[in-house]
Protein backbone atom coordinates (compact mmCIF):
# COMPACT_ATOMS: atom_id res chain seq x y z
CA UNK A 1 0.00 0.00 0.00
CA UNK A 2 1.36 2.98 -0.80
CA UNK A 3 2.41 5.91 1.62
CA UNK A 4 0.66 9.13 1.25
CA UNK A 5 2.81 12.64 1.14
CA UNK A 6 1.01 15.24 2.57
CA UNK A 7 0.89 18.71 0.80
CA UNK A 8 3.64 21.15 2.97
CA UNK A 9 2.02 24.02 4.17
CA UNK A 10 3.42 27.34 2.96
CA UNK A 11 5.40 28.19 6.19
CA UNK A 12 6.49 24.80 6.24
CA UNK A 13 7.56 25.14 2.55
CA UNK A 14 9.31 28.93 3.24
CA UNK A 15 11.26 27.23 6.73
CA UNK A 16 12.96 24.12 4.77
CA UNK A 17 13.90 26.39 1.95
CA UNK A 18 15.26 29.20 4.54
CA UNK A 19 17.51 26.30 6.04
CA UNK A 20 18.21 24.31 3.30
CA UNK A 21 18.43 27.15 0.69
CA UNK A 22 16.27 25.29 -1.73
CA UNK A 23 17.62 22.03 -1.37
CA UNK A 24 16.94 18.69 -0.72
CA UNK A 25 17.62 17.41 2.55
CA UNK A 26 20.32 14.97 1.37
CA UNK A 27 21.85 17.41 -1.11
CA UNK A 28 21.97 19.96 1.50
CA UNK A 29 23.83 17.34 3.71
CA UNK A 30 26.30 16.34 0.59
CA UNK A 31 26.83 20.15 0.22
CA UNK A 32 28.50 20.37 3.56
CA UNK A 33 31.44 18.00 2.76
CA UNK A 34 34.06 20.75 1.82
CA UNK A 35 37.63 21.09 3.14
CA UNK A 36 36.47 24.52 5.11
CA UNK A 37 33.98 22.52 6.83
CA UNK A 38 35.82 19.50 7.69
CA UNK A 39 38.30 21.71 9.30
CA UNK A 40 35.68 24.03 11.23
CA UNK A 41 34.23 20.85 12.33
CA UNK A 42 37.51 19.71 13.93
CA UNK A 43 37.98 23.00 15.61
CA UNK A 44 34.63 22.90 16.94
CA UNK A 45 34.99 19.52 18.08
CA UNK A 46 38.00 20.17 20.18
CA UNK A 47 37.37 24.12 20.95
CA UNK A 48 33.62 23.58 22.17
CA UNK A 49 34.58 21.26 24.49
CA UNK A 50 37.65 23.44 25.74
CA UNK A 51 35.15 26.40 26.72
CA UNK A 52 32.92 24.06 28.50
CA UNK A 53 36.16 23.44 30.43
CA UNK A 54 36.83 27.15 31.19
CA UNK A 55 33.46 27.76 32.50
CA UNK A 56 33.20 24.68 34.51
CA UNK A 57 36.67 24.82 36.04
CA UNK A 58 38.01 28.60 36.12
CA UNK A 59 40.34 30.74 35.24
CA UNK A 60 42.95 29.56 37.01
CA UNK A 61 43.14 26.28 35.34
CA UNK A 62 42.46 27.16 31.95
CA UNK A 63 44.84 30.08 31.31
CA UNK A 64 48.11 31.60 32.39
CA UNK A 65 46.41 34.61 33.68
CA UNK A 66 47.44 35.92 37.41
CA UNK A 67 46.98 38.78 39.47
CA UNK A 68 49.62 40.64 37.75
CA UNK A 69 48.54 39.50 34.47
CA UNK A 70 44.64 40.00 34.81
CA UNK A 71 44.56 40.76 30.53
CA UNK A 72 45.79 38.13 28.52
CA UNK A 73 44.64 37.17 24.55
CA UNK A 74 41.42 37.40 25.49
CA UNK A 75 41.16 40.98 26.03
CA UNK A 76 43.97 41.80 23.93
CA UNK A 77 42.82 40.14 20.74
CA UNK A 78 39.07 39.00 21.08
CA UNK A 79 38.16 42.15 22.46
CA UNK A 80 40.36 44.98 21.29
CA UNK A 81 41.34 43.71 17.90
CA UNK A 82 37.77 42.38 17.88
CA UNK A 83 36.04 45.79 18.38
CA UNK A 84 38.95 47.21 16.43
CA UNK A 85 38.16 45.28 13.23
CA UNK A 86 34.42 46.15 13.47
CA UNK A 87 34.59 49.68 12.98
CA UNK A 88 33.73 48.62 9.08
CA UNK A 89 29.79 49.27 10.25
CA UNK A 90 30.23 52.26 11.36
CA UNK A 91 32.71 53.71 8.96
CA UNK A 92 30.62 52.73 5.91
CA UNK A 93 26.96 53.47 7.58
CA UNK A 94 28.59 57.17 7.93
CA UNK A 95 30.20 57.44 4.45
CA UNK A 96 26.98 56.70 3.12
CA UNK A 97 24.13 58.00 4.74
CA UNK A 98 26.09 60.91 6.17
CA UNK A 99 28.78 61.65 3.53
CA UNK A 100 25.78 60.91 0.85
CA UNK A 101 29.02 58.89 -1.08
CA UNK A 102 26.00 56.43 -2.35
CA UNK A 103 28.32 54.60 -4.75
CA UNK A 104 29.47 52.74 -1.80
CA UNK A 105 26.52 51.34 -1.05
CA UNK A 106 27.39 47.75 -1.78
CA UNK A 107 29.53 47.31 0.77
CA UNK A 108 27.58 48.94 4.08
CA UNK A 109 25.42 45.45 4.43
CA UNK A 110 28.39 42.94 4.24
CA UNK A 111 30.16 45.53 6.81
CA UNK A 112 27.35 45.75 9.30
CA UNK A 113 26.88 42.24 9.71
CA UNK A 114 30.52 41.54 9.88
CA UNK A 115 30.82 44.52 13.08
CA UNK A 116 27.63 42.86 14.19
CA UNK A 117 29.18 39.19 14.27
CA UNK A 118 32.45 40.91 15.69
CA UNK A 119 31.03 42.68 18.20
CA UNK A 120 28.83 39.88 19.35
CA UNK A 121 32.15 37.53 19.65
CA UNK A 122 33.84 40.57 21.00
CA UNK A 123 31.54 39.87 24.28
CA UNK A 124 31.79 36.11 24.11
CA UNK A 125 35.12 36.73 24.49
CA UNK A 126 34.95 39.60 27.35
CA UNK A 127 33.07 36.22 29.42
CA UNK A 128 35.36 34.31 28.85
CA UNK A 129 37.76 36.30 30.37
CA UNK A 130 35.27 37.47 33.27
CA UNK A 131 35.80 34.94 36.51
CA UNK A 132 32.24 35.70 37.17
CA UNK A 133 30.88 35.87 33.78
CA UNK A 134 26.98 35.62 34.93
CA UNK A 135 27.41 39.41 36.56
CA UNK A 136 28.01 40.90 32.77
CA UNK A 137 25.04 42.60 33.56
CA UNK A 138 26.02 44.69 36.78
CA UNK A 139 26.83 47.76 34.53
CA UNK A 140 22.91 48.02 33.70
CA UNK A 141 22.18 47.96 37.29
CA UNK A 142 25.45 49.23 39.52
CA UNK A 143 26.35 52.45 37.88
CA UNK A 144 29.64 53.74 37.99
CA UNK A 145 29.89 57.03 36.15
CA UNK A 146 33.44 57.97 36.57
CA UNK A 147 34.47 54.54 35.24
CA UNK A 148 36.58 54.02 31.92
CA UNK A 149 35.40 50.94 31.54
CA UNK A 150 31.65 51.45 32.82
CA UNK A 151 31.32 53.71 29.97
CA UNK A 152 32.71 51.25 27.41
CA UNK A 153 30.49 48.18 28.68
CA UNK A 154 27.51 50.71 28.48
CA UNK A 155 28.65 52.10 25.16
CA UNK A 156 29.34 48.32 24.04
CA UNK A 157 26.07 47.56 24.51
CA UNK A 158 24.10 50.23 22.85
CA UNK A 159 26.00 50.37 20.19
CA UNK A 160 25.46 46.29 20.27
CA UNK A 161 21.60 47.33 20.01
CA UNK A 162 22.52 49.43 17.11
CA UNK A 163 23.51 46.75 15.49
CA UNK A 164 21.04 44.91 15.65
CA UNK A 165 18.86 47.69 14.45
CA UNK A 166 20.63 47.65 11.36
CA UNK A 167 20.70 44.65 10.45
CA UNK A 168 16.97 43.76 10.82
CA UNK A 169 16.05 45.23 7.89
CA UNK A 170 17.75 42.31 6.03
CA UNK A 171 16.20 39.94 7.56
CA UNK A 172 12.28 41.81 7.28
CA UNK A 173 12.87 41.62 3.86
CA UNK A 174 13.89 37.70 3.59
CA UNK A 175 10.65 37.34 5.94
CA UNK A 176 8.59 40.08 3.89
CA UNK A 177 7.97 41.89 6.98
CA UNK A 178 6.26 44.86 4.89
CA UNK A 179 5.59 47.14 8.27
CA UNK A 180 8.50 46.29 9.95
CA UNK A 181 11.06 47.27 7.35
CA UNK A 182 9.04 50.57 6.78
CA UNK A 183 9.03 51.48 10.40
CA UNK A 184 13.08 50.76 10.49
CA UNK A 185 13.86 52.60 7.63
CA UNK A 186 11.95 55.67 8.75
CA UNK A 187 14.16 55.49 11.92
CA UNK A 188 17.45 54.38 10.32
CA UNK A 189 19.41 57.73 9.92
CA UNK A 190 18.79 58.58 13.51
CA UNK A 191 19.81 54.93 14.16
CA UNK A 192 23.26 55.29 12.46
CA UNK A 193 24.00 58.93 14.03
CA UNK A 194 23.68 56.88 17.08
CA UNK A 195 26.04 54.07 15.90
CA UNK A 196 28.74 56.79 14.97
CA UNK A 197 28.28 58.31 18.60
CA UNK A 198 28.74 55.26 20.26
CA UNK A 199 31.25 53.86 17.98
CA UNK A 200 33.43 57.25 18.54
CA UNK A 201 32.97 57.19 22.12
CA UNK A 202 33.87 53.58 23.14
CA UNK A 203 36.80 52.78 20.38
CA UNK A 204 38.66 55.46 21.82
CA UNK A 205 37.78 55.04 25.63
CA UNK A 206 39.15 51.69 24.87
CA UNK A 207 42.80 53.62 24.94
CA UNK A 208 41.80 55.74 27.58
CA UNK A 209 41.85 52.42 29.60
CA UNK A 210 45.40 51.78 29.26
CA UNK A 211 45.77 55.97 30.58
CA UNK A 212 45.53 54.40 34.18
CA UNK A 213 48.67 51.99 33.09
CA UNK A 214 51.52 54.56 32.75
CA UNK A 215 54.22 52.72 35.00
CA UNK A 216 53.16 49.35 33.30
CA UNK A 217 52.93 50.24 29.29
CA UNK A 218 56.19 50.96 27.93
CA UNK A 219 56.74 54.74 27.06
CA UNK A 220 57.04 54.65 23.68
CA UNK A 221 53.46 53.55 23.19
CA UNK A 222 52.01 55.17 26.49
CA UNK A 223 50.80 58.68 25.78
CA UNK A 224 48.12 60.81 26.63
CA UNK A 225 46.89 60.67 23.09
CA UNK A 226 46.11 56.59 23.49
CA UNK A 227 42.14 57.71 23.04
CA UNK A 228 43.09 59.20 19.89
CA UNK A 229 45.19 56.79 18.60
CA UNK A 230 42.80 53.91 19.00
CA UNK A 231 40.02 55.76 17.06
CA UNK A 232 42.17 56.71 14.34
CA UNK A 233 43.35 53.44 14.05
CA UNK A 234 40.08 51.71 14.29
CA UNK A 235 39.17 54.05 11.22
CA UNK A 236 41.85 52.61 9.18
CA UNK A 237 41.04 49.30 10.18
CA UNK A 238 37.32 49.34 9.49
CA UNK A 239 37.84 51.04 6.02
CA UNK A 240 40.96 47.75 5.36
CA UNK A 241 38.73 45.02 6.86
CA UNK A 242 35.87 45.95 4.53
CA UNK A 243 38.35 45.53 1.22
CA UNK A 244 38.97 42.08 2.73
CA UNK A 245 35.93 40.92 3.90
CA UNK A 246 34.36 42.27 0.12
CA UNK A 247 37.25 40.16 -1.08
CA UNK A 248 36.81 37.32 0.11
CA UNK A 249 33.28 37.38 -0.37
CA UNK A 250 33.19 37.86 -3.92
CA UNK A 251 35.42 34.57 -3.65
CA UNK A 252 33.00 32.85 -1.50
CA UNK A 253 29.78 34.07 -2.35
CA UNK A 254 30.29 34.85 -6.83
CA UNK A 255 27.15 33.14 -7.29
CA UNK A 256 25.17 35.75 -5.05
CA UNK A 257 27.14 38.85 -6.82
CA UNK A 258 27.88 37.35 -10.36
CA UNK A 259 25.59 40.05 -12.17
CA UNK A 260 27.86 42.92 -9.88
CA UNK A 261 30.46 44.10 -12.60
CA UNK A 262 33.92 43.34 -11.36
CA UNK A 263 35.58 46.70 -12.41
CA UNK A 264 33.34 49.04 -10.92
CA UNK A 265 33.76 46.77 -7.48
CA UNK A 266 37.65 47.51 -8.47
CA UNK A 267 37.07 51.31 -9.12
CA UNK A 268 35.66 51.26 -5.39
CA UNK A 269 37.85 49.24 -3.42
CA UNK A 270 39.98 51.67 -5.08
CA UNK A 271 38.67 54.47 -3.21
CA UNK A 272 38.65 52.86 -0.14
CA UNK A 273 41.75 52.47 -0.01
CA UNK A 274 42.62 55.81 -0.90
CA UNK A 275 40.60 57.00 2.24
CA UNK A 276 42.61 54.33 4.11
CA UNK A 277 45.88 55.87 3.15
CA UNK A 278 45.30 59.69 4.35
CA UNK A 279 43.62 58.00 7.73
CA UNK A 280 46.98 56.24 8.03
CA UNK A 281 48.73 59.56 7.28
CA UNK A 282 47.29 60.92 9.67
CA UNK A 283 47.76 57.93 12.15
CA UNK A 284 51.75 58.07 10.96
CA UNK A 285 52.11 61.43 12.27
CA UNK A 286 50.27 60.83 15.16
CA UNK A 287 52.30 58.02 16.60
CA UNK A 288 55.44 60.44 16.30
CA UNK A 289 53.85 63.18 17.95
CA UNK A 290 53.49 60.60 20.67
CA UNK A 291 57.03 60.02 20.61
CA UNK A 292 58.24 63.80 20.61
CA UNK A 293 55.64 64.26 23.11
CA UNK A 294 57.02 61.96 25.77
CA UNK A 295 60.31 62.87 24.70
CA UNK A 296 61.51 59.21 23.99
CA UNK A 297 63.55 59.25 20.80
CA UNK A 298 66.43 57.48 23.08
CA UNK A 299 64.22 54.65 23.83
CA UNK A 300 63.82 53.96 19.87
CA UNK A 301 67.46 52.59 20.08
CA UNK A 302 66.50 49.62 22.37
CA UNK A 303 65.25 46.35 21.56
CA UNK A 304 61.27 48.06 22.32
CA UNK A 305 62.23 50.45 20.06
CA UNK A 306 62.89 48.11 17.27
CA UNK A 307 59.50 46.66 17.54
CA UNK A 308 57.82 49.82 17.71
CA UNK A 309 59.88 50.71 14.96
CA UNK A 310 58.59 47.62 12.92
CA UNK A 311 55.09 48.74 14.05
CA UNK A 312 55.05 52.15 12.47
CA UNK A 313 57.58 52.26 9.80
CA UNK A 314 56.25 48.38 8.71
CA UNK A 315 52.79 48.31 9.34
CA UNK A 316 51.48 51.89 9.28
CA UNK A 317 53.68 54.24 7.07
CA UNK A 318 54.27 51.21 4.17
CA UNK A 319 50.30 50.44 3.28
CA UNK A 320 49.80 54.07 3.29
CA UNK A 321 52.67 54.10 0.53
CA UNK A 322 51.49 51.23 -0.84
CA UNK A 323 47.73 52.31 -0.75
CA UNK A 324 48.85 55.86 -2.82
CA UNK A 325 50.83 53.55 -4.96
CA UNK A 326 47.83 51.15 -5.73
CA UNK A 327 45.55 54.40 -6.54
CA UNK A 328 47.81 55.67 -8.53
CA UNK A 329 48.42 52.80 -10.50
CA UNK A 330 44.46 51.55 -10.42
CA UNK A 331 45.72 48.30 -9.11
CA UNK A 332 42.64 46.70 -7.41
CA UNK A 333 44.89 43.66 -6.57
CA UNK A 334 47.23 45.76 -4.47
CA UNK A 335 44.85 47.54 -2.69
CA UNK A 336 43.63 43.78 -1.47
CA UNK A 337 47.29 42.90 -0.57
CA UNK A 338 47.89 46.17 1.35
CA UNK A 339 44.72 45.85 3.11
CA UNK A 340 45.33 42.52 4.97
CA UNK A 341 48.60 43.49 5.80
CA UNK A 342 47.23 46.65 6.78
CA UNK A 343 44.37 44.58 9.47
CA UNK A 344 48.27 42.61 10.84
CA UNK A 345 49.27 46.24 11.51
CA UNK A 346 46.00 47.17 13.80
CA UNK A 347 46.14 43.74 15.25
CA UNK A 348 49.92 43.86 16.10
CA UNK A 349 48.71 47.61 17.96
CA UNK A 350 46.36 46.25 19.89
CA UNK A 351 48.20 43.33 21.03
CA UNK A 352 51.60 45.69 22.00
CA UNK A 353 49.54 48.18 23.82
CA UNK A 354 47.82 44.99 25.55
CA UNK A 355 50.57 42.32 26.11
CA UNK A 356 53.73 42.25 24.51
CA UNK A 357 54.78 46.30 26.27
CA UNK A 358 52.53 45.78 29.06
CA UNK A 359 54.81 45.43 32.13
CA UNK A 360 57.78 45.03 29.74
CA UNK A 361 60.49 45.52 33.52
CA UNK A 362 59.06 42.02 34.52
CA UNK A 363 61.37 39.40 34.22
CA UNK A 364 58.54 36.93 34.25
CA UNK A 365 55.86 37.55 31.24
CA UNK A 366 52.53 36.07 30.27
CA UNK A 367 52.25 33.53 27.87
CA UNK A 368 48.93 32.54 26.34
CA UNK A 369 47.93 28.80 27.48
CA UNK A 370 46.82 26.45 24.86
CA UNK A 371 43.31 26.71 25.67
CA UNK A 372 43.19 30.47 25.71
CA UNK A 373 44.03 30.00 22.05
CA UNK A 374 42.12 27.07 21.70
CA UNK A 375 38.76 29.26 22.47
CA UNK A 376 40.31 32.21 20.32
CA UNK A 377 40.13 30.11 17.28
CA UNK A 378 37.07 28.35 18.13
CA UNK A 379 35.25 32.10 18.34
CA UNK A 380 36.57 32.97 14.96
CA UNK A 381 35.62 29.96 13.43
CA UNK A 382 31.89 30.09 14.62
CA UNK A 383 32.45 33.84 13.04
CA UNK A 384 33.12 32.83 10.04
CA UNK A 385 30.38 29.93 9.98
CA UNK A 386 27.86 32.80 11.33
CA UNK A 387 28.83 34.86 8.27
CA UNK A 388 28.49 32.48 5.89
CA UNK A 389 25.51 31.00 6.98
CA UNK A 390 23.31 34.09 7.05
CA UNK A 391 24.61 35.85 3.65
CA UNK A 392 23.56 32.59 1.98
CA UNK A 393 20.24 33.29 3.90
CA UNK A 394 19.74 36.75 3.65
CA UNK A 395 20.28 39.91 0.97
CA UNK A 396 23.60 40.84 2.43
CA UNK A 397 25.30 41.08 -0.31
CA UNK A 398 22.35 42.80 -2.24
CA UNK A 399 19.00 44.01 -1.37
CA UNK A 400 16.26 41.50 -1.74
CA UNK A 401 14.62 41.70 -5.34
CA UNK A 402 11.38 42.64 -4.09
CA UNK A 403 12.68 45.49 -2.36
CA UNK A 404 15.75 46.63 -4.90
CA UNK A 405 13.93 49.78 -5.91
CA UNK A 406 12.49 51.11 -2.96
Amino acid sequence: MAETVLPLTKRQAWLLDLLFMGMSVRDYVRSLVTPFNLVAALVLSVGLPVTVLRFTHGLSATTNLTDDYPWGLWIGFDMLCGVALAAGGFVLAGTVHILHLERYERFVRPAILTAFLGYILAVLGLMMDLGRPYNIWHPMVFWQPHSVMFEVGWCVMLYNTVLFLEFLPMVCERLRFERALKILRRIMLVVIVAGIVLSTMHQSSLGGLFLMAASKLHPLWYTPYLPLFFFVSAVVAGLSMVIVESMLSHRAFHHLVADQDPAELDRLVIGLGKAASVVLLVYFLLKWIGVAKGGHWGLLLTPYGGLFLVEVMGFVLLPCVLYVVAARRQSATLTRITSVWTVLGIVLNRLNVSIIAFRWTDEVRYVPHWIEITVTITLIVVGVLAFRWIVNRMPVLCEHADHATA
